[in-house]
């Protein structure tokens, strides 16, 4: 038997918090909250005496599965890998489905975020593209056709 009921959120770690959120809430996203957590539950959690994390989290208008984007001010966060390839183990990509698939494309592009490689076509189902977001978040675009 699963114990599992849903699934919840997407976490990703960030530097800069502003340009983060922007760049979701121009993919649609919609900013649920945003605040700082530290103490113990914290600390407990992440496994780092001494934290402090700036959250916002992000839902898509239908109310489903959240992004949290989040900030730490404490300790000072690492860094990724922002070229960082699908084939790389870890996280790769953060998948939505969109109505217009150029037009999300061309929404970002003004924004300065642009396609990793192409829009591909899978069968008569699917057009799907990757683009390269804020610290080299890659954002999976999804545009069911069939």
């Amino acid at each position: 038997m699963s114990h599992l009921r849903r699934f919840d959120h997407v976490g990703i770690t960030v530097a800069d918090l502003d340009t983060a959120t922007a760049f979701f809430t121009g993919l649609g996203l919609e900013v649920e909250g945003r605040t700082f957590v530290e103490g113990e539950f914290l600390d407990t959690v992440i496994g780092i005496p001494g934290s402090r994390t700036e959250i916002v989290v992000l839902r898509p208008p239908d109310g489903g599965t959240a992004v949290e984007l989040s900030r730490f001010v404490r300790p000072a966060h690492q860094p990724g890998s922002p070229a960082a390839m699908a084939t790389e183990l870890g996280l790769r990509n953060v998948a939505f489905e969109v109505d217009d698939i150029e037009a999300a494309v061309d929404r970002l592009a003004t924004q300065g975020y642009g396609l990793v490689g192409g829009i591909g076509r899978y069968e008569d189902v699917w057009r799907m593209a990757y683009v390269r977001g804020p610290e080299g978040i890659i954002v999976s675009l999804a545009e069911r056709i069939g």
